[in-house]
């Protein structure tokens, strides 16, 4: 098993990325990379399930390289790095915390969009969304955050 969460302000100019899928909005994450939340979560928990460190350890925000990349493939580098660690991945379950916009509508799409990257059935790949009801920096929409949790097994 393996828990991952991000968090990153909203910044106006920047597109909001979510899942792979690009959300109408006035505003959107700021981040080195495309600063994909929903997917920065899901590669976390990757990550921690076979206690290989974070997101910064693997894809630093001081390598140029990363700049403005997007998500999908910095998890799809996570998932052959699980692969060549002789893991499966088993199935997803990931939460996005938004105030606005509304993501319901999207969300099938981010499950799509996730699950090919992962090389899973869609039927195995959650994505949910909460409202934070107002409270916290999210309800104030400053940011919005991610968590996740995955299930990997041995080969």
């Amino acid at each position: 098993m393996g828990f991952g969460f991000d968090l990153h302000p909203l910044v106006t100019g920047r597109p909001l990325i979510l899942g792979g899928v690009t959300v109408a909005s006035e505003v959107g994450l700021d981040g080195h990379s495309d600063a994909d939340v929903l997917t920065h979560a899901i590669s976390e928990a990757l990550l921690g399930a076979l206690a290989l460190g974070d997101l910064g350890r693997h894809f630093p925000d001081t390598d140029p390289r990363y700049k403005g990349v997007s998500s999908l493939v910095l998890l799809g580098a996570v998932i052959e790095l699980v692969r060549t660690r002789g893991a499966r991945l088993v199935n997803v379950d990931a939460t996005v915390l938004a105030q606005a916009p509304r993501l319901a509508p999207h969300l099938p799409e981010m499950a799509k969009r996730l699950a090919g990257v992962l090389d899973l059935p869609v039927d195995q790949v959650s994505v949910k969304a909460k409202s934070p009801e107002g409270l916290g920096l999210v309800g104030r929409r400053e940011g919005i955050a991610a968590m996740a949790v995955v299930s990997v097994e041995a080969q």
